[in-house]
């Protein structure tokens, strides 16, 4: 019973969130700036699911600018703190995605309140360790 309490208020609250923003019928327009609550949540979701590759990624970076034996200390101990930092982050913006934040703004030396990224870079792949372009198909633009 509890469970299906906790459902229909999680349920409640997104109907009332949501209900700012209309979806426009307009194809031109930018699905990322009619929605940012739902691009927060998605954010929040992937930082928690796979925040884990920032330590593989880490090693990878420490050791292309500092060399091996860096790497396996260095690289693993800067992974790991970056890896909890990310988890947390994807926790705050789970829990908050219908809220706009201080600071959160799109870019980040604008000042005020918004749904934009905690952490830099936004999502744990970015174009730079998109190694095999899995995630960003078409970087580097042709």
């Amino acid at each position: 019973m509890n469970l299906k309490r906790t459902f229909m208020i999680v349920t409640v609250l997104m109907a009332v969130g949501l209900s700012n923003y209309s979806v426009k019928a307009n194809v031109n327009e930018d699905v990322e700036s009619t929605l940012p609550p739902i691009k927060k949540l998605s954010r929040g979701i992937v930082n928690v699911a796979i925040g884990v590759l920032e330590i593989p990624m880490s090693i990878i970076d420490t050791n292309n600018e500092l060399g091996g034996f860096a790497a396996v200390v260095y690289g693993t101990l800067k992974g790991f703190c970056f890896f909890i930092a990310r988890e947390v982050v994807g926790i705050i913006e789970i829990t908050t995605f219908l809220i706009p934040l201080p600071g959160a703004t799109d870019e980040p030396r604008d000042t005020g309140w918004g749904y934009g990224p905690i952490m830099h870079p936004e999502w744990v792949v970015d174009e730079e360790h998109d190694w095999y372009n899995f995630v960003h198909p078409d970087y580097p633009p042709e």
